[in-house]
């Protein structure tokens, strides 16, 4: 049967050094197969919260409890998890076997299981055959899917990842993105996973916790987060907003209380066009623009004195074309939907 308690709970928790509380009251439940992402700036507390999953730090105050056992005091190795770092830390002088199987040899496990296992191993992370490598003859990406085989062939409950893929390059780290959340399906566990690349998180999770300052500002899958972000941080660090309150917000909604509006929900049109009553317009100047490829990013100066970030997406426009340059007269024209208030 499965079992009904979260494969992971805090209630309460706390970790201060001394003055600085690198995490201060923060409680979730992770719910048993989820892929749960840890998301905010350094220093915000999220690694600090994934070491206090794994027992490598006790917390100052709350408890922690996985699959229903408190587990606050509990050693690393009286934890069903296992951990996969950023710089894979894989043994050197062992073979790609060796390494697999480390775990296996410390709780003496009969050397056929443990060969049977490791070849399972490398079947599921797709490196078959490749038990004889050292890990210096291996890239980037194969040590990063053996440091993964190592944390697995434990059967552990939970896995824990500490931003694994921060030291691949862009192509291979979104290549990896897909892999990741394709074996995490495939062996049906719970990933914790810890980053500070927004879009990394948006890509793999199930549900994310956006940190900052040691508390956790808003939990929510990553539709909701970036549709629907309750903060004024939330609504800057999970993609671009713009951000209006006091009297540039009155002058587009006759309250000053503050919103954000993300650049894609704009049209940029010139001052001639008209909206409905359902519509927010607001006039200004073109200060800059720039060509990314996909889309061409505009900075508008409101008449207001507010700026905004306008994106629009490159469906006929060459690659040294703007359809509006610095100088010219715009309109832009949005939903009033799509003005998402902001708690603080």
């Amino acid at each position: 049967m499965t079992d009904p308690s979260p494969a992971v709970e805090f209630t309460d928790v706390s970790r201060h050094f001394d003055e600085v509380r690198a995490v201060e009251r923060v409680s979730f439940r992770i719910p048993d197969g989820e892929f749960f992402t840890m998301l905010g700036p350094s220093g915000s507390g999220k690694t600090t919260c994934l070491r206090l999953i794994a027992g490598f730090d006790r917390p100052t105050a709350g408890h922690i409890q996985l699959f229903g056992r408190d587990v606050t005091k509990l050693p690393p190795y009286e934890r069903d998890v296992n951990t996969v770092f950023q710089n894979y830390a894989l043994f050197p002088h062992m073979t790609v076997g060796e390494n697999i199987a480390y775990g296996l040899m410390v709780k003496k496990v009969p050397k056929a299981e443990r060969e049977r296992r490791v070849a399972e191993m490398l079947e599921l992370v797709r490196l078959p055959g490749l038990q004889q490598r050292k890990p210096s003859q291996l890239s980037g990406g194969q040590q990063q899917r053996i440091a993964l085989a190592r944390a697995l062939i434990n059967h552990p409950r939970v896995l824990l990842l500490d931003e694994p893929l921060g030291a691949l390059d862009l192509k291979l780290r979104q290549q990896m993105q897909i892999e990741l959340k394709a074996l995490q399906h495939e062996v049906g566990i719970t990933f914790i996973f810890v980053t500070h690349d927004q879009e990394e998180a948006m890509s793999m999770s199930d549900r994310i916790a956006v940190f900052n300052l040691g508390r956790i500002e808003q939990i929510g899958p990553p539709a909701e987060l970036y549709e629907q972000p309750q903060t004024r941080f939330v609504a800057t660090f999970v993609g671009t907003s713009n951000l209006l309150e006091g009297d540039a917000a009155a002058a587009l909604t006759g309250s000053p209380t503050a919103f954000a509006v993300r650049p894609e929900k704009i049209r940029l049109a010139d001052e001639s066009a008209e909206a409905g009553s359902d519509m927010c317009v607001a006039d200004g100047y073109v200060q800059e623009f720039l060509y990314l490829g996909m889309h061409t990013r505009y900075l508008v100066k409101l008449d207001s004195g507010a700026e905004m970030t306008v994106a629009r997406q490159n469906e006929q426009v060459a690659a040294e074309q703007g359809v509006w340059r610095p100088g010219d007269r715009v309109r832009l024209v949005w939903p009033k939907s799509a003005n998402n208030p902001l708690q603080g």
